[in-house]
């Protein structure tokens, strides 16, 4: 049986050595990372956090002239009847029971959900 040469052993485990530390990183490790924004719920009002929300989530189903499921998202009344019953904030969070929303999208960033939480918690002012 041949053998290994001195070499070629020392060069293999350098090989292994090198490939067996590299297991562990990932690109969020390699590759510098930008600072993540904060999510900024200080000054939450309807027409200025809520909406931009809904208008880019929302209004593709659920405005006055479609009305998917007969929700209208694209005026307060139909925003705060919603909030009130609780239905907004269980279908943009996916709690069991209600339809998970955006259909067939990815949910609310966290930071949008807390935005319209927020706003649910002052008591869903149209401001």
């Amino acid at each position: 049986m041949a053998q290994i040469r001195p070499v070629y052993k020392v060069m293999l485990g350098l090989l292994i050595s090198v490939a067996a530390a590299c297991t562990d990183d990932n690109a969020e490790d390699l590759m510098p990372q930008p600072a993540r924004q904060q999510c900024d719920t200080s000054a939450i009002t309807f027409s200025g956090s809520v909406v931009p929300i809904l208008a880019t989530n929302c209004y593709g189903c659920h405005t006055a002239s479609i009305a998917e499921g007969g929700v209208v998202l694209d005026e307060y009344e139909g925003v705060k009847e919603e909030a009130d019953h609780g239905h907004l904030i269980g279908v943009i969070t996916h709690t069991p029971g209600f339809p998970p929303m955006p259909q067939g999208a990815p949910k609310l960033t966290d930071c949008d959900i807390e935005k319209i939480r927020k706003w649910l918690e002052a008591g869903a002012p149209d401001n």
